[in-house]
């Protein structure tokens, strides 16, 4: 038989680190290719005792359909934590509860874009956003990303000569994959370009919570005066990222048209979940939680920053982040990517390819992630010393 594939799906590549994970079974690999959270960060028995009490007190509704905007204790309560954490919560908004973050970004794209519509991404941007733009036939375009956020002359060239942006869909804070935080001073230039343009944007904000130095940068959101912006979080990496809980809260009118959509993709969000999310933030202290994750990462993080200067060729740029889970790598002029992701693969260290995070799938890079969340300590070190190990000989052979 011949299979007729829709046109926005059969031009679609899977993702380069869900495939990385099939080779990660190998004896001896290590892997910094993942973005998941640390097991050690999951609250296990207090997520055991709370669905024990659910299972006990609440079974026939924790078992049941639930409403396509979520669990309501859950939407009240998301909506006052980012209220009083990030400032989000404002009139003419409303919260809808998602499959993870990955579902509310897929949903505000399906409502807003038609096909060969413009999304404005950070390049480079999350593999994730990237796939669900092209799945609805929108065409991400890519602004280079500086050490301190978006390049706002691109940007605005952007914006004054493509009239077909639907919005900017932007990781200001631990950016993903480059780790980077986006200024207070470009937030607000960016924020000011998306009014004068007249386009939305999409924040997403999934590590927002996992800071570990320096401070606190105001959302977009806290800015937002109009309704342009959508604020999108998760749990996934505070909580438990195998339960699949997200959020978005932005204007009412748009979100009302997410929970349509939402209706014909999933009925509702697993509503066991999200009344274990829910007794998670009544009867535990959520902020005592996350500082014992930042704790971990900021760790983790140091040993991998130390592993970085020690091991890597001083040609070799890194970014140091001051929170999240990932930190971007850039090769010396002359090194193939390639070449040494070849290398790497067979030496079983796993990294992932720059080139995955491109917004222009055919355009080259010379940059590769390293996630610091999941490796072990001894891990961290042997792994950087291997990479290192590489780069230099790469080096060498270039010369």
């Amino acid at each position: 038989m011949n299979y007729n594939l829709s046109d926005n799906i059969k031009n679609m590549k899977p993702s380069a680190i869900r495939e990385i994970f099939k080779s990660l079974g190998t004896p001896g690999a290590i892997s910094f290719a993942a973005g998941n959270p640390s097991p050690e960060s999951f609250p296990v028995e207090d997520i055991t005792r709370i669905a024990n009490k659910i299972l006990a007190e609440n079974a026939s509704a924790s078992l049941q359909y639930g409403t396509t905007e979520g669990f309501m204790p859950l939407r009240e309560l998301v909506t006052k934590r980012i209220a009083d954490k990030f400032d989000c919560a404002k009139d003419g908004d409303m919260t809808i509860i998602t499959s993870g973050g990955q579902q509310g970004i897929e949903l505000f794209c399906k409502v807003m874009c038609n096909r060969g519509d413009v999304v404005v991404c950070e390049n480079p941007s999350f593999i994730g956003a990237l796939n669900a733009f092209r799945s609805i036939g929108a065409v991400p375009v890519g602004v280079p990303l500086e050490d301190d956020g978006i390049n706002l002359e691109i940007l605005e060239e952007v914006l004054k000569t493509n009239d077909k942006v639907k919005f900017l869909y932007l990781i200001p804070t631990f950016q993903n994959p480059a780790g980077i935080t986006t200024s207070l001073e470009k937030r607000k230039a960016v924020y000011a370009l998306a009014q004068k343009y007249d386009v939305m944007i999409l924040e997403d904000n999934p590590y927002g919570e996992l800071r570990f130095a320096g401070e606190n940068v105001p959302t977009y959101k806290s800015m937002d005066t109009d309704g342009r912006v959508m604020y999108c979080g998760s749990f996934s990496k505070i909580l438990s990222a195998g339960m699949r809980v997200g959020f978005v809260c932005g204007n009412e009118t748009v979100v009302q048209k997410m929970v349509v959509a939402k209706q014909v993709e999933d009925v509702h969000t697993n509503q066991f979940f999200q009344m274990i999310v829910a007794g998670f933030m009544q009867e535990c202290d959520m902020d005592a939680h996350i500082a014992k994750i930042n704790a971990l990462y900021k760790h983790k993080a140091t040993l991998m920053i130390a592993a970085l200067e020690k091991y890597m060729p001083k040609e070799v740029k890194f970014t140091r982040p001051e929170g999240g889970l990932f930190l971007w790598c850039t090769l010396p002029e002359g090194v193939s990517l390639d070449d040494f992701m070849k290398e790497s693969i067979a030496q079983k260290v796993f990294v992932v390819t720059g080139k995955a995070f491109n917004c222009d799938e055919s355009a080259p890079s010379d940059s590769f992630r390293l996630n610091y969340s999941m490796p072990s300590d001894e891990e961290i070190d042997k792994g950087i010393k291997i990479l290192g190990e590489i780069i230099a000989g790469l080096i060498e052979k270039a010369k």
